[in-house]
């Protein structure tokens, strides 16, 4: 009796594994498995997407990282890569331009149309990414490395900081865009499912009807409130 007790505990464990399992092959996201290598050689994941964690976030998907006192390197984050897709054409402030924080600071350019992004701080231009002006790729190929876009003197870092995603929130304030991205077109989760759970290079591409512009818009903050 005992043994036969121990066999059907044993089965029901094996059931529910097999549930939980399932459950999570459905979900479009990196592996487990795959994370625990990221996080062991130094990156982060979030819902399939890089999410370094030495760099700061704004809420318009821009990062910044600090190169020294008042000077910043700034990007767009992966997931506005994946989003903006195979760009043509990128257009960056000249050096000198002062940007101010939370405004229509660039532009990419994809199939003939334009989108924009906001800057995440405020400050005056050092210098700008010609190899990624030349080389527009390089922004989804790498937006951490390769593809940055300017530097920036920043004269108030403190007040800039106030305005970026807290470092802690960081995780969550990813997944809920990915949540949001996926209950405007469900298509989305298959793109990012395309290669094991790491988005595809161009996250439109393939999905009829898509508004490009307005999708973009949306998660960039330049759309009209």
């Amino acid at each position: 009796m005992a043994v036969i007790l121990v066999l059907a505990t044993f089965l029901v464990f094996i059931v529910i594994d097999t549930i939980l399992s399932r459950r999570k092959a459905a979900v479009p996201v990196i592996s487990a498995a795959r994370e625990d290598a990221a996080e062991a050689a130094g990156a982060n994941y979030v819902e399939g997407f890089q999410v370094p964690d030495h760099v700061r976030y704004h809420p318009g998907h821009a990062w910044l990282l600090r190169e020294r006192k008042n000077v910043m390197r700034v990007g767009a984050d992966e997931f506005a890569a994946a989003l903006a897709g195979k760009l043509e054409k990128i257009e960056l402030p000249k050096p000198g331009h002062w940007i101010r924080q939370g405004q229509k600071a660039w532009s990419f350019y994809r199939s003939g149309e334009k989108t924009e992004m906001v800057s995440p701080i405020e400050g005056e231009i050092v210098e700008v990414n010609s190899e990624a002006l030349a080389n527009p790729s390089l922004v989804r190929d790498d937006p951490y490395g390769k593809g940055w876009l300017m530097t920036v003197f920043v004269p108030d870092e403190e007040s800039t900081a106030r305005n970026l995603v807290p470092s802690k929130l960081v995780t969550g304030w990813m997944r809920e865009a990915m949540e949001r991205l996926y209950a405007r077109q469900p298509q989305f989760a298959g793109a990012v499912a395309a290669d094991g759970g790491r988005p595809a290079g161009d996250l439109c591409a393939g999905i009829p009807d898509v508004d490009w512009k307005a999708i973009t818009a949306e998660f960039f903050l330049t759309g009209e409130h």
